[in-house]
This record gives C-alpha cells, sequence and structure tokens, in this order.
C-alpha cells in the first residue's frame, strides 16, 4: 500500500493554496494497492515539528474511507467516511500553519479489517484505540513540507 499527491512530491514543498496562506483546502491523494481484505482505511495527517517537543499536531483524521477509493480528491472528504476533532479542536482539514521555520506534515494512512464507526466527535487516540489489532497493512508515512517564510 503506499499514499502519494499529485500536487507535490514525498518530501517536498506542500503549495501553498492546501495551507493557512492559500484556501486551506485538503490536497489530492491517491492511495495504491491496499491490502487485500481491508474493509476500511484510516487517513491521519500531523506535524511532528510543534515548538517545544510533545505529541504532534493533528491537522486532519479520518476513518471509514472505503478501500475501493484510488484518490482523495482536493477539498473533499470520501463518501461514507467521518472527519474526526483534530489539534484545533474542530472537525475536518486545517491546513499548514507554522508560527515558523520549515515543518514537516506526515500523512499516515492504515488499512483496517474492520469499519470503526466512531463518533465525529472522536479524537486521534480514540481512532488508534480502536485500531487496536485491526491493522492489515500501513503506508510509508507521506511527508509534506511548509514555510510560511518560503511561501
Amino acid at each position: 500500500m503506499d499514499l502519494e499527491s499529485s500536487a507535490f512530491f514525498h518530501n517536498q514543498n506542500i503549495p501553498p493554496r492546501y495551507t493557512c496562506d492559500g484556501s486551506n483546502i485538503n490536497p489530492p491523494l491517491t492511495v495504491l494497492e491496499p491490502a487485500p481484505g481491508s474493509e476500511s482505511l484510516v487517513l491521519i495527517m500531523e506535524d511532528p515539528d510543534i515548538p517545544g517537543g510533545g505529541d504532534p499536531w493533528v491537522h486532519w483524521i479520518a476513518w471509514d474511507i472505503d478501500p475501493l477509493v484510488a484518490e482523495i480528491q482536493e477539498d473533499s472528504t470520501p463518501e461514507g467516511s467521518t472527519e474526526g476533532v483534530t489539534s484545533f479542536e474542530t472537525t475536518g482539514y486545517s491546513g499548514p500553519c507554522p508560527p515558523s521555520g520549515t515543518h514537516r506534515y506526515v500523512f499516515k494512512l492504515y488499512a483496517l479489517d474492520t469499519l470503526l464507526g466512531l463518533a465525529s466527535d472522536s479524537a486521534k487516540d480514540e481512532v488508534l484505540s480502536a485500531m487496536d489489532g485491526h491493522v492489515l497493512d500501513e503506508a510509508e508515512p507521506f511527508i509534506g513540507l511548509y514555510s510560511r517564510d518560503n511561501k
């Protein structure tokens, strides 16, 4: 299983369109070869480079994504999936907006053998807990970079 984007390459800059300096919409993402027997996918986008360390800042989390979805379109969430609560204490995508320096934005994709069926007020910890024992495959993390200094 793999994850990529037609908007930017792995370890390259995320276009400002997908950040707080632009339209703040999610980039298109392509899902390649989910594990056979997958019942759903989970997508997590987070920033591990937050000032002061600590847990990564969650920018987007979605689950119960149909494993037959080949592409998550720009500015959309796949039909039937659920978006959860981010570190901004809102649901849905919130793009890169680092206070200073270049930050890494890590997109993680998991294939599960079940649907999670969690409520949209669920956050990352609840999703990870519900995923426990159900992960069939995990894509290599897909990383985009962004610095407000270089926009």
